[in-house]
């Protein structure tokens, strides 16, 4: 047996709402339901298949509300119901709950202007003393039939779930670009952040619509054709987040840090945002503790990603594992922002030490017995390794090594990475190289 119809109707806080806008918020609802339509001004979902996806009918009501309005999207009106025509002649009237008392009783009490089917023919229903929907279903439907023709009957069965309805779903392209043609010329390209927010909204609503982040985007504008010969066509700024985003706080804050340091070769006349690098998006469960007043700080890679902008992406590095049998080198610091490289390191077979002692460390050693605040013992070992013969001269690397690893443990209770080389001649000596925490 088939879910009950479950309509909810959603408005925009424009009216009329421009295309953008209404394209916007159909495609951030795909996240929610597959069975997304545009109807006159308002974004309508069937959501009954979804319900106990998303923990119930209360629960997606105020997820609904919550993240429409950090992405910007503000409701004029939301309303749910059986049947679509429903959901948003109430949505219209200001009503929020189709499902509390029976609906016909709650569209009777509705004012024509919430169907559009009846608002177009207000003017006679109203010489005829009809002000609700109510009265207008009192009418004989022969005579109304004759008198309106049946789009206005049609509208009615339809909203009263006495008549099937039919929609066409709305689908998220399979790429992303959109254009904005600016109301004037911008002349410094921070203002351009201003008339670039709409076109992140989308970009973020058709990742919500994909279940995906963005790692690299593009954003481009076109100069004024008043401009200079050697200004060009255009320029563009590119830009790279550390983690897979659909955050537009996030996203509008870094493009403010990358536009405050552009200059524009000429006055901007159209903007182009595009998406160049897209993944699916690894949600995570939120926490079972209560919320505290750290989850409002700012994440760590956002904090970094807009230093990196300001001082320069060398002086913001992070450590990247890398495939090598050498502690000295089985890491890298990239400058942040920079593209990964594809393939990933294999974590070692062996543990690794917390604290790396560079250089390592020489000990005293007593009958070939290493020392550190007493006498060592050996807990595991020897983890013999041999690597670096491949490196080329000049290059900063360990170079060629030949060592063998032991866990050890001084009397202390502290345990330590130690080695032996085996080099032979005056580096034949105990070392340690690391301290575990």
């Amino acid at each position: 047996m088939s879910p009950r119809p479950h309509w909810l109707a959603l408005r925009p806080c424009n009216e009329p709402a421009p295309a953008d806008l209404q394209q916007t918020l159909a495609w951030w609802s795909l996240q929610f339901t597959p069975r997304v339509a545009l109807l006159e001004e308002a974004v309508l979902l069937e959501v009954a298949a979804s319900l106990r996806l998303f923990g119930g009918r209360r629960a997606l009501h105020r997820r609904l509300l919550s993240e429409a309005q950090a992405l910007g999207l503000g409701l004029a009106g939301l309303a749910w119901a059986p049947t679509s025509l429903g959901a948003l002649a109430l949505a219209r009237g200001g009503v929020l709950n189709g499902f509390a008392r029976p609906l016909p009783e709650l569209l009777d009490a509705l004012p024509l202007a919430c169907l559009s089917a009846a608002a177009a023919e207000a003017p006679m229903l109203e010489r005829l003393g009809c002000r609700r929907l109510a009265d207008v279903r009192g009418l004989p439907r022969g005579a109304s039939a004759r008198r309106f023709g049946a789009k206005l009957l049609a509208a009615l069965d339809q909203a009263y779930g006495l008549a099937p309805e039919a929609h066409e779903w709305v689908q998220a392209p399979e790429r992303f670009s959109a254009r904005l043609e600016l109301p004037f010329r911008i002349e410094h390209a921070p203002a351009l952040l201003h008339y670039s927010e709409p076109l992140l909204r989308q970009l973020c609503a058709w990742l919500a619509a994909r279940h995906a982040g963005i790692k690299r985007l593009t954003l481009a504008w076109q100069h004024d054709a008043m401009r200079p010969r050697e200004a060009g066509t255009g320029g563009e700024l590119q830009l790279g987040t550390a983690d897979s985003t659909r955050d537009f706080t996030h996203l509008r804050r870094l493009l403010g840090e990358h536009l405050a340091q552009t200059q524009l070769a000429a006055p901007a006349g159209e903007l182009r945002l595009s998406a160049d690098s897209i993944e699916p998006l690894q949600l995570v469960s939120d926490s079972l503790l209560a919320d505290g007043p750290e989850q409002a700080r700012e994440p760590a890679n956002q904090l970094l990603e807009r230093l990196a902008v300001r001082l320069g992406a060398q002086h913001v590095r992070r450590a990247v594992p890398r495939e090598d049998h050498r502690l000295e080198c089985m890491q890298d610091w990239l400058p942040w922002g920079q593209v990964l490289p594809a393939a990933k390191a294999r974590p070692p077979l062996q543990p690794q030490p917390t604290w790396l002692v560079e250089p390592p460390q020489r000990l005293l050693a007593h009958h070939d017995k290493p020392l550190y605040r007493g006498e060592l013992q050996m807990l595991a070992g020897p983890q013999r390794i041999e690597g670096g013969w491949w490196g080329q001269p000049g290059l900063q690397e360990a170079g060629h090594q030949q060592r063998d690893y032991y866990l050890a443990r001084n009397p202390e209770q502290a345990l330590l990475w130690i080695f032996h080389e085996r080099l032979g001649g005056e580096r034949s000596h105990w070392y340690l190289h690391g301290v575990f925490a």
